[in-house]
């Protein structure tokens, strides 16, 4: 199972874009199934949340290697889609993440400097 991933996070479709928004969303799948197939990401799941009051509403996860990674978030096609995104829908975010194996690592971590700076 795959220690990083790139969380693309968004609140709500821009009044007045919303038929644009489901476009964008669509573009999306389509890219990152291609990654996938292409071994450049592990996988990748779409969220979608319930109402809650909150600024987020749905997010992409994607899984893979950290150096994949990088090269897929610093790509052509994925700062395109990213800016299409961010024309379209509110609150739209790209976000490093840690996942899996990573987390005792980094929880290590910080109870390490917990117990360096208390």
């Amino acid at each position: 199972m795959a220690d990083f991933g790139l969380f693309v996070g968004w609140k709500d479709p821009a009044r007045g874009r919303e038929r644009q928004a489901v476009q964008v969303f669509n573009e999306a799948v389509a890219l990152y199934s291609s990654l996938q197939e292409r071994g450049e990401i592990e996988s990748w799941d779409a969220v979608f949340l319930e109402p809650h009051g909150g600024d987020l509403n749905g997010f992409f996860l994607l899984r893979g290697d950290r150096d994949k990674l990088s090269a897929v978030r610093w790509s052509d096609e994925f700062l395109r889609l990213n800016m299409r995104a961010s024309i379209t829908v509110d609150g739209f975010g790209v976000v490093g993440a840690e996942l899996a194996g990573r987390i005792p690592e980094q929880m290590g971590n910080y109870e390490q400097h917990v117990g360096e700076l208390t």
